[in-house]
């Protein structure tokens, strides 16, 4: 599973790097990617690494502030979040790809899911 590190408040315009730490899997055997939920909705996908840590996809609303990042030696996957914005407080949770049941990246298609870590940016 993984476990979910990093987060915390932040005023807007600061940065947070989050951190996912892997255990009792092959981490490097599995495409990686970081999901985020707010109360009520759905969990949604804002990187996808593929196994090699090449960073395939971002969600529009993250491109050029957040940056994906694994390493396969240490079984860590980061997410470094940059101009942070009250948009983005939400619980932050990374998953491993175990099925392609769709073309995009959706939630029942991951697995290993750790506990989250919540960010908070304050206006």
């Amino acid at each position: 599973q993984m476990v979910e590190s990093g987060g915390g408040l932040v005023q807007a315009g600061g940065s947070l790097k989050l951190s996912c730490t892997a255990s009792g899997f092959t981490f490097r055997d599995y495409p990686m990617a970081w999901f985020r939920q707010t109360p009520g909705q759905e969990r949604e996908a804002l990187v996808y690494t593929t196994r090699a840590g090449l960073v395939v996809w971002y969600k529009d609303s993250v491109k050029g502030r957040f940056t994906g990042s694994r390493d396969n030696n240490k079984q860590i996957f980061s997410l470094q979040m940059n101009n942070l914005g009250p948009g983005d407080t939400a619980m932050y949770y990374c998953a491993a790809r175990l099925r392609y049941g769709s073309s995009g990246y959706v939630d029942t298609d991951f697995g290993y899911w750790g506990q989250g870590t919540r960010v908070t940016v304050s206006s």
